[in-house]
């Protein structure tokens, strides 16, 4: 038992005995059924405060065979599983927290250090099959494998640290790179390797050499799906548990969506929410997310207006093929918006394509990110948005077709109307901060046909409930007529309180003054009999 080979499973077990822990021991039949495979090279990336590296604990614990684990998943979902028995404590593990060791590697390489340190432990253990201190790592394990016909499995977190930490050392990057290939590719002794970080395995011309790898990242997670973060059934459980609204759970934290799972949380901030009894912001400052505007300011052509339109509420379609994961090397904005993907900042939709803000908890980032300079703008729609909201409340149509002309002019670069899609995006940003009250819906299915936009009270506001029909050289009556005539409100299963209508309409050739509105207040009643 040493720190880097077979480490024990107490660090597991701190996960077990904390006052929030949910289950997500179901990971370890995904990676029993890839041991002894082709597909035995899985690197795992996600944002940071995802759980990654509380996993890497949970399959030390469950694959190291210096420790008794079986007590230790008693009861867990995993012991039900047919793969339980057969891999439970059977395997060298050699884990290794790349962080830590850039962190040491102060006055020695890197890689040079990391073997040092690995080898004395694996000298210890294996004294009769290794003697010479000199020798490499991937040479001592061959002989080990040899020997015994041991495979081990390798924990790698943090596996990206040298690419994020030390961006313009290149010389480095390679060194690390090719260190992992020599370490891993094609040895007989690898049953497993999974690997862990924020960016998928670096594009880098030849050195692309860790092509064995299978990627789960953030722009398909695959197989891992599940335990990417919490599922909505996990987050009720805990709301339930906790007696927190659901709701406003929801607007804080969802908002990653994946091929089948399309409500994921972020984990630490549900937890944070549920601990403290508060919602709020819990994003970490780190290194990499303080890095925020300094991306969103880049100078690549159309990433602005991107960025306007989703905090608007819109979706972007971006080709994330070209990112070559690293933190540096972007020759267009959806580089840029890759990364952001990656980091935490979107989310994205891998069967559209599209990425987008997810939730509450990332808008008030980006708006942290945009208050210190470069989109004066934009803050000033911001700002300008709580009046709105409260003209639209009053039911004063007139001023709220006087805050959109304004907000309109004050970002016309970035979104040109052209149809109700881009006048949907506008009203978004608009009523931007609406969102402190209301959950956003865009595309609001009624039964015959969609809402262009909802804004549903979230609990205990005491706020009427908003229909916007959206209407493009036509007229706001038609567009209150047409949420009348099709009864869009009969679709707000279990709402009871008020509801205004609200018709807006954009008049290309009005110069002056292109917005009109139309708002009316009804009861819900009144559409139900």
């Amino acid at each position: 038992m040493g720190i880097y080979l077979n480490p024990d499973n107490e660090g597991f077990w701190e996960s077990i005995r904390s006052e929030i822990y949910v289950d997500k021991t179901g990971l370890i039949a995904c990676t029993n059924a890839l041991i002894g495979t082709e597909q035995k090279f899985a690197c795992v990336s996600r944002p940071r405060r995802f759980g990654k590296s509380m996993a890497l604990k949970m399959l030390a614990a469950y694959y190291s065979c210096s420790c008794d684990s079986r007590e230790l998943f008693a009861g867990l979902k995993i012991e039900g599983n047919e793969s339980f028995e057969k891999h439970l404590n059977k395997y060298d593990v050699i884990y290794l927290n790349m962080q830590q060791f850039l962190i040491g590697a102060k006055k020695r390489g890197l890689t040079e250090y990391l073997e040092q340190e690995v080898l004395e432990e694996l000298l210890e253990e294996y004294s009769e099959y290794v003697t010479r201190p000199d020798i490499s790592l991937a040479d001592a394990l061959r002989r080990i494998y040899v020997k015994t016909k041991k495979k081990f499995i390798f924990l790698v977190d943090e596996w990206d640290c040298v690419m994020r930490e030390r961006q313009s050392s290149e010389d480095l990057q390679k060194q690390y790179l090719d260190f992992l290939r020599d370490l891993l590719k094609d040895q007989p002794y690898v049953a497993l390797a999974y690997m862990t970080g924020i960016l998928p395995v670096k594009k880098y011309g030849q050195h692309s050499a860790l092509n064995m790898f299978w990627e789960y990242s953030m722009t398909d997670q695959q197989i891992f799906e599940e335990y990417t973060g919490f599922t909505e059934d996990e987050v009720k459980a805990l709301c339930k548990r906790f007696d927190m609204d659901f709701e406003e759970t929801s607007n804080w934290y969802d908002g990653y969506q994946l091929r089948k799972f399309k409500h994921i949380y972020n984990p630490r901030s549900v937890v944070s929410a549920m601990l403290f009894r508060n919602f709020s912001s819990y994003w970490t400052s780190t290194e990499v997310y303080d890095a925020l505007k300094i991306y969103m300011d880049m100078d690549f052509d159309g990433l602005r207006a991107d960025i306007v339109q989703m905090l608007g509420g819109r979706r972007i379609v971006i080709n994330t093929r070209s990112f070559r994961n690293d933190m540096r090397s972007f020759t267009t904005k959806d580089d840029v918006l890759t990364l952001l993907v990656h980091l935490g900042y979107l989310g994205y939709d891998p069967e559209r394509m599209e990425a987008f803000i997810p939730n509450k908890e990332i808008i008030m980032e980006f708006e942290n990110a945009m208050s210190t300079g470069g989109w004066p703008e934009v803050m000033r729609v911001l700002r300008a948005s709580d009046q709105l909201l409260a003209d639209t409340l009053a039911c004063d149509g007139e001023k709220v077709a006087e805050g959109l002309d304004r907000a309109h002019m004050e970002v016309a670069s970035a979104l040109t109307y052209n149809d109700e899609n881009s006048l949907a995006c506008a009203i978004g940003l608009a009523f931007y901060s609406a969102r402190k009250d209301y959950k956003l819906i865009r595309e609001f299915p009624t039964g015959r046909g969609f809402a262009d936009i909802v804004f549903l009270p979230l609990p205990h506001t005491e706020k009427p409930a908003l229909v916007v029909e959206l209407k493009y050289d036509k007229s706001v009556r038609a567009a209150i007529q047409q949420i009348r005539e099709r009864k869009y409100t009969q679709a707000f299963e279990g709402y009871t309180g008020s509801i205004l209508l609200v018709g807006v309409n954009y008049d290309k050739n009005n110069v002056e003054k292109p917005h009109s509105c139309a708002i009316e207040r009804w009861e819900k009643s009144e559409f139900t009999n």
